[in-house]
């Protein structure tokens, strides 16, 4: 008996050291400590999270495109209403539950150096496009090389680089409305008149041109093919004053009210790159004492609302509309198809629209 209670003894304590040796088995960690296997499945867990911060979102599936916007200038009453749009239409219509649009608009200030830093920056933190309003043109070869280097393409609006820049690379594009046909359109909108624009009946128009920036493609264009509307009907032109207003208001005041000083009533037409010189070309033509639609016409480019109401007053002779709507989506619109990496045609443009009384 005392054998059997010994034995049965022994078998007690043998089953109580197995289960004291049955833990949880520790493993080294990579400090050197030692850890529990539900402490490392919670550090697993841990090293999983390091990488939520991309711009694909598993959980719902849903990604974020980084849009960065540089504008030659804030001040600029058109450009305003084109950026102001074109951040608008990324962000409440083409946002979805599928992808969201993250847009930086900047201010060039328009300073070439400061604008080339704003798109450097862009580059640095990995935006996945780029639109710019280029403070100079001429400066298209430089952006495109910094953006191809990184591979993000880059969508130019509003001022037109020249072909050769445009072909350097297949993900760039220019979205803007054709400038030639703007001007056309004013030189079209003088001819009509009665008298074609020779108010004073000597036989040939005596003008004023108010332009923009004469290294912009635009102004150019605006310049040269206003006149070009009217000598190919025949009509005889003759240029007065041809200076730089930096599609400027008060600029414009400045130049047309200087032009009316020396000139006085030989002036017959005021042609102006853009309606924000043409408004101030306005000011300096009631200073002046003279009358638009009676004895000088004044025409503009970009149908703001404050010329379009002036010219239905009279005030104004007329306007041509850049659709800055059709062209800030439509710039948009392009931008996704280079993120998606969609092959891309080099000229997008929207039509100009004439505006008289």
């Amino acid at each position: 008996m005392k054998k059997f209670l010994v034995l049965l003894l022994s078998l007690v304590m043998l089953t109580t050291l197995l289960a004291g040796c049955g833990g949880k088995k520790e493993k080294p960690t990579d400090s050197g400590n030692t850890t529990t296997d539900d402490t490392a499945k919670d550090n697993d867990a841990k090293d999983n999270t390091k990488d939520d911060t991309t711009k694909d979102d598993p959980a719902t599936g849903s990604k974020t495109v980084k849009v960065g916007i540089t504008i030659y200038k804030f001040d600029d009453n058109f450009m305003t209403l084109y950026r102001e749009e074109l951040e608008r239409y990324f962000k409440e219509e083409l946002s979805n539950d599928e992808v969201t649009y993250e847009v930086t608009v900047v201010d060039g200030k328009n300073d070439q150096a400061e604008q080339t830093n704003q798109i450097q920056t862009f580059i640095a933190d990995k935006f996945d496009v780029i639109i710019a309003n280029l403070v100079q043109s001429s400066s298209a070869s430089t952006v495109i090389n910094m953006c191809k280097d990184a591979n993000i393409p880059v969508i130019f609006i509003n001022r037109e680089p020249t072909s050769e820049d445009l072909d350097l690379w297949d993900r760039v594009a220019y979205v803007g409305a054709d400038a030639r046909q703007s001007g056309t359109m004013q030189g079209e909108i003088i001819y009509d008149l009665k008298d074609h624009g020779d108010l004073n009946g000597d036989g040939k128009v005596s003008y004023v041109m108010v332009i923009g920036d004469p290294e912009n493609v635009d102004a150019q264009y605006r310049t040269e093919f206003s006149i070009k509307a009217l000598t190919d009907k025949g009509i005889e032109v003759e240029k007065l004053v041809a200076q730089r207003g930096d599609w400027d208001q008060a600029k414009g005041q400045e130049i047309v009210a200087a032009a009316l000083t020396q000139y006085g009533d030989a002036i017959e037409v005021v042609f102006c790159n853009n309606d924000a010189m043409a408004l101030g070309a306005r000011q300096a033509i009631e200073s002046a004492g003279r009358k638009v639609g009676e004895d000088i016409y004044l025409v503009g480019v970009d149908a703001l609302d404050e010329v379009v109401a002036c010219v239905q007053s009279g005030e104004i002779t007329g306007t041509v509309l850049n659709d800055h709507n059709g062209q800030a989506h439509t710039a948009a619109v392009v931008a996704i198809k280079a993120v998606n990496g969609e092959a891309l045609d080099k000229n997008y443009t929207v039509d100009y629209v004439k505006v008289t009384k």
